[in-house]
């Protein structure tokens, strides 16, 4: 386990430890701190931009997991089914999960774009809208737009796992349902429900935490844009820390979100 235990600890339990020992300092970039104990945090106490992150964060995780395990739990009952082309099909379902995060931001920031957008162009050509909608210029579209970008990218990694765990269940059991008179929802709820939920616990762990901790796809559309209306933890952190050079500040925001991916964990 040696091998193993030192890659661990190099590559994740020395970053770790380190980042929360900034969060107990004063260091800027190019200047070592002193310690000051909670004085980051009390500062991020009294800060309305950290507590918007907050909220952006609980609420840009909250939906979106929600989302993709209703639409990734669908599409892997739907791909479970005898169809033509079926491996062509999971094949392509995986694209969006593969696809470079940054490409793919790219390709959402120009359907957005609010002079070129084709969702715009087409909702106008159809008469519904009169002018344009500025997706990523106002508060509310911009966190409605971000979301929606981060269910397409997650929710075939929630399927395929999903599919992977529907492919274990004994097809004698549905056999049994059926004997017994089980109709369709009834097989959903007592027979693929139970014995998917160890799979579902993990696909939403590692969901939540992923969305949780979303940098990439917030950064390369908004940067936290308009009015810090879609600065997440994660894009404050690395703002408050690289752009900003407060390291301390930065890794202090960092560090209150493990009380949070802990909990998620727990709770998983």
């Amino acid at each position: 386990m040696v091998p193993a235990a030192a890659f661990l600890i190099l590559f994740l339990t020395y970053p770790l430890g380190l980042g929360i020992w900034l969060s107990f300092t004063d260091t800027k970039i190019g200047r070592e701190g002193i310690f000051i104990g909670l004085e980051n945090f009390q500062w991020l106490w009294d800060d309305s931009v950290f507590w918007l992150s907050v909220f952006n964060t609980f609420l840009y995780t909250i939906v979106a997991s929600v989302f993709k395990f209703g639409f990734g739990l669908y599409l892997a009952i739907l791909l479970n089914n005898s169809m033509p082309f079926k491996a062509f099909i999971r094949a392509i379902v995986l694209l969006p999960f593969i696809v470079p995060t940054v490409l793919s931001a790219i390709a959402f920031w120009w359907i957005y774009d609010s002079q070129f957008s084709i969702i715009s162009w087409s909702l106008t050509r159809l008469g519904l809208i009169d002018q344009y909608i500025n997706f990523l210029g106002e508060p509310n579209n911009a966190r409605a737009s971000l979301i929606a970008a981060n269910i397409w990218r997650g929710i075939p990694f929630v399927a395929i796992t999903l599919l992977a765990g529907l492919q274990t269940i004994p097809q004698s059991l549905y056999e049994a349902a059926t004997i017994d008179g089980a109709n369709r929802w009834q097989m959903f709820r007592f027979v693929t429900y139970p014995m998917l939920t160890p799979i579902i616990a993990v696909v939403m762990t590692f969901s939540v935490l992923f969305t949780f901790t979303d940098f990439q796809l917030i950064y390369a559309m908004t940067r936290g844009g308009p009015l810090n209306a879609t600065h997440l933890m994660a894009t404050l952190s690395f703002q408050r820390a690289i752009l900003g050079g407060s390291l301390g500040e930065g890794a202090a925001i960092s560090t209150a979100m493990i009380p949070f991916l802990l909990f998620a964990i727990m709770f998983s």
